[in-house]
């Protein structure tokens, strides 16, 4: 009964998907464009703040840089034991602090994802309009 399920089910999607017609003019659909933000600066200047506590954003390329559970390439620069031969920003002593408050010789866990809170930055048209004011001691009017 499963399989004859399966089967039912691949011979409908299939039937769906081959009457699915992608409309002449998608090549020039918003949808088709490549995001600008790929471009991004080289080494900009650290990029000043919009709010109280507002995580640092990330002045340059992270392209093809891995973060995951095994691997943290932003550890390579920003760590404590690089940062001071790379020139980086030393990573916050906050970022050795668990949610218990116990404090670490490793990066805390619920810290070890940098793109989680740092973004990188990009010299692009908004896609949708923002009207964000920043905290006056921030740069704001």
């Amino acid at each position: 009964m499963k399989k004859y399920i399966a089967l039912l089910l691949v011979a409908v999607s299939s039937v769906i998907f081959a009457s699915t017609e992608v409309p002449s003019d998608f090549e020039d659909s918003i949808e088709a464009v490549a995001p600008a933000f790929h471009n991004m600066p080289k080494d900009n200047e650290r990029i000043g703040l919009n709010y109280v506590n507002q995580p640092p954003m990330v002045p340059h390329s992270i392209r093809g840089y891995q973060v995951t559970k095994n691997t943290n390439q932003c550890l390579n620069c920003h760590g404590i034991e690089n940062y001071r031969v790379t020139g980086a920003p030393r990573i916050s002593p906050t970022h050795f602090t668990d949610r218990d408050g116990n404090v670490s010789a490793d990066t805390a866990p619920r810290r070890y994802f940098c793109l989680q809170c740092h973004v990188p930055q990009a010299d692009v048209d908004p896609i949708i309009e923002n009207e964000f004011e920043p905290t006056k001691s921030f740069g704001g009017k």
